[in-house]
């Protein structure tokens, strides 16, 4: 998925401003093999050049030989930053619920929050794959908006959540049209009032209602289809979707059988593969 997560890049560059803020002569830690600062310093160069799998090493280096060093906790956060720009998404999270377990109370903890976040969040790809990773972005965005309501952390989960919601919704579809396919009804009907109950602010529930139309008309529950049709002409009254309901619980034949046009885009959406 795009990558829109200013809020992201932002902590960074702070982080990254804080730790160079440190390199004067006033800050004095025992040095172990290289200075401190030097290490630190190279995990940034390194970041600017986008050589993130050299600035994740030199991050790791700095808590390695100075772990009671003040740089230490925000060399751990860098360098999750590091292994997320380096698509490195595991290994982040990874280095991000470490940062969460041994700082709990830090300033950055909602940047790390975030960060966990939006290292499932990148995960999502099309909808015909498992939902399983997008199922983690959204308890993971969720999180974000819960601990940290007034941030720009949870403004930004805010509109990927319901990113994340539109997905699970056309996964749901998906699999809805799958069973329809094969005169599964049952279960296709199961599937389309999943989205028209769990994701009613997603694109998906207009083409839900029909299919549920389509489905109780195919099990012969004309009740249940007009039910159904009059939800849809309620609240979408204007949707080729209703038409097609429409023409179905009147005529018993969708809108499409004059209309060529929807008439492929239908048999397109009822057979993705």
């Amino acid at each position: 998925m795009s990558r829109v997560a200013t809020p992201l890049r932002t902590l960074a560059f702070v982080l990254v401003l804080g730790g160079l803020a440190a390199c004067g002569p006033k800050e004095k830690e025992e040095y172990v093999e290289r200075p401190v600062e030097q290490l630190y310093n190279e995990g940034v160069d390194a970041l600017a050049t986008e050589r993130y799998a050299t600035a994740a090493r030199a991050f790791d280096e700095v808590e390695r030989q100075h772990p009671y060093s003040t740089w230490a906790t925000k060399a751990q956060l860098m360098a999750a930053y590091a292994h997320y720009q380096n698509n490195k998404y595991d290994d982040a999270i990874v280095a991000v619920d470490r940062f969460i377990q041994l700082n709990p109370s830090n300033r950055d903890v909602g940047y790390a929050y975030y960060l966990k976040a939006i290292s499932y969040y990148e995960q999502i790809t099309d909808v015909q794959r498992d939902a399983r990773m997008t199922e983690l972005a959204m308890g993971a965005l969720e999180e974000v908006v819960r601990r940290f309501p007034d941030t720009p952390f949870a403004r930004d989960a805010r509109l990927k959540i319901d990113l994340t919601n539109d997905h699970l919704a056309g996964k749901e579809m998906e699999v809805g049209r799958f069973y329809m396919r094969r005169g599964q009804y049952v279960g296709a009907i199961n599937r389309f009032k999943m989205v028209i109950d769990r994701f009613q602010t997603t694109s998906h529930v207009p083409e839900a209602l029909h299919r549920l139309v389509e489905a109780y008309t195919a099990l012969g529950l004309a009740g249940e289809a007009e039910k159904a049709a009059a939800i849809l002409g309620h609240n979408y009254p204007g949707s080729d979707w209703y038409q097609d309901s429409y023409g179905l619980v009147t005529t018993g034949r969708t809108a499409e059988a004059a209309q060529p046009g929807v008439a492929r885009r239908l048999l397109r959406s009822l057979n993705p593969f």
